[in-house]
């Protein structure tokens, strides 16, 4: 293989969980929390069968055939989501019981995606989506506001 050529593919590990949370900030107050989020932020909290799709981006290694060994992709992949599985995540999860995060389905593909982003062993991220549901989905791709 000309090693001055080297493909550029999209790899996609999709993944899925299952986890309560509440919809709630700190920063508002109770009656501005029930008008925001209404039925979820009920203080018992609600569940939802995630599905995560975790895509890299990068060249074909010439030696290997490959982008990522997906076994290692899977070991990174699967000790992030260790953390949402089955928990509660507005309590269980340090990212949002610990700095206020409130648990919306945004703020988990960024906490997905920078677990992902910080454990791989090269910059190869490209996106991390978040199906809350069938008809809630979020696409992160590392963007920041600054």
């Amino acid at each position: 293989m000309d090693k001055k050529y080297l493909p550029v593919v999209y790899l996609t590990k999709k993944v899925s969980f299952s986890a309560a949370h509440r919809l709630h900030s700190s920063k508002l107050d109770e009656n501005a929390n029930r008008t925001i989020f209404g039925k979820c932020n009920n203080p018992n909290g609600h569940g939802h069968n995630y599905r995560v799709e975790v895509t890299l981006k990068g060249p074909v290694d010439a030696e290997t055939g490959m982008l990522i060994n997906l076994t290692l992709l899977k070991k990174i992949i699967g000790q992030v989501i260790d953390t949402l599985d089955h928990k509660f995540i507005d309590r269980d999860v340090p990212y949002f019981s610990d700095y206020g995060k409130v648990s919306t389905v945004e703020n988990i593909a960024v906490y997905l995606y920078d677990y992902i982003k910080e454990n791989l062993p090269r910059d190869i991220l490209y996106s991390v989506i978040v199906h809350e549901t069938d008809d809630n989905v979020v696409e992160y791709r590392g963007e920041k506001n600054h």
